[in-house]
């Protein structure tokens, strides 16, 4: 199986090199995958792709990281509640199609290389980059302290180049409405973390009067990058190319003009309620849903109408929690019966 799963995903990623799609799905299989073996096998690698392989792979391993550890693992996060969960079939077709969801996945791919491999030049891990310090020794005032930039910030602007140089560079050669579109989401991902980077400061003086104060740069939390590109996934603009083969159009007269952030998409997403190759839908036989809810999580819109069961489970958990002197947590082991409800399979 093991072996299979390795056809599988090297077969995906030379049918589509080091692209958004092709890389979040590859790495999304129960493999650990290293930059060695991709930039062996990978003949079909151009540019600066090739590039990065012959000269920095580390670059290579840190953006695989960041696809697989912040971009697959925040999606599953942000649509643990959605009929689409991302889990797709073998091949992830779905992907293929310029949906909403498509935009989703590039989006949040491209933010997590930005992210990993920003916050390893931060961390001392790629001898190519380290802190950003291109605003040292810049004095500044703030209200009544006097400020200076400095500290260790983090380089974004190495993270959002690296970025464009590993998803970007296929894409970039075409000038159809798919590449247009999956150039715009992945931007619109970068951009959820470039454009948020949040300030940290620490305070120097005697007795911390805060006289004067250094700054810098940091990300925000990954967290929040995916809650911000989930806000854009349920507000996506859908698009047409324009004439002149470089732009995207709204699709309607009464639909806004999509901008540098917004996530968008071409084609309607699938219903996702049952199994179906041809989209990479697995279906929500069997999915967790709420009964109480009229939400994308409630039993109804998950179940597709197809009715769901509910099962009591007993479930045990810390009680009665105390703190021992010294230094000990003791807890009571209590128990619970919980309702879980499920939907129906198909009949």
């Amino acid at each position: 199986m093991k072996f299979r799963n390795i056809v599988l995903s090297l077969a995906l990623l030379f049918t589509h090199p080091l692209s958004a799609t092709g890389l979040w799905w590859a790495v999304g299989s129960p493999l650990t995958f290293d930059q060695s073996r991709i930039c062996r096998k990978a003949r079909r690698l151009t540019g600066k792709q090739q590039d990065l392989c012959n000269k920095e792979p580390e670059i290579i391993e840190e953006a695989l990281l960041g696809s697989k550890v912040q971009g697959l693992g925040e999606c599953r996060f942000q649509m643990k509640l959605w009929k689409w969960n991302c889990t797709t079939t073998s091949l992830g077709k779905v992907l293929l199609q310029d949906t909403r969801e498509t935009a989703f996945a590039n989006a949040i791919t491209s933010a997590g290389v930005t992210y990993q491999i920003t916050a390893a030049c931060s961390s001392g891990s790629l001898l190519q980059c380290g802190c950003d310090n291109s605003s040292n020794s810049i004095m500044e005032e703030a209200k009544n302290a006097t400020w200076l930039w400095g500290g260790c910030g983090d380089n974004v602007n190495f993270g959002y180049i690296k970025s464009i140089e590993f998803i970007d560079t296929q894409e970039k050669r075409r000038s159809d409405i798919k590449s247009l579109i999956t150039q715009h989401n992945n931007e619109a991902g970068r951009l959820a973390v470039k454009l948020h980077m949040r300030e940290e400061c620490k305070c120097h003086g005697l007795s911390g009067t805060c006289s004067l104060k250094t700054c810098w740069k940091r990300m925000p939390v990954f967290r929040d990058v995916g809650y911000r590109l989930k806000e854009l996934f349920n507000g996506a603009i859908k698009v047409t190319g324009a004439n002149n083969g470089k732009n995207l159009l709204a699709a309607g007269s009464t639909i806004k003009a999509p901008t540098i952030t917004d996530l968008v998409y071409s084609v309607e997403s699938p219903n996702f309620c049952v199994p179906d190759r041809k989209v990479g839908s697995i279906g929500t036989a069997h999915r967790v849903c709420n009964s109480t809810s009229d939400g994308v999580e409630g039993c109804q819109i998950m179940c597709c109408n197809r009715g769901y069961t509910d099962e009591i489970v007993n479930r045990t958990y810390h009680c009665r929690c105390r703190f021992k002197w010294c230094c000990v947590v003791e807890c009571d082991i209590c128990s619970k019966n919980v309702t879980i409800s499920r939907c129906n399979g198909y009949s």
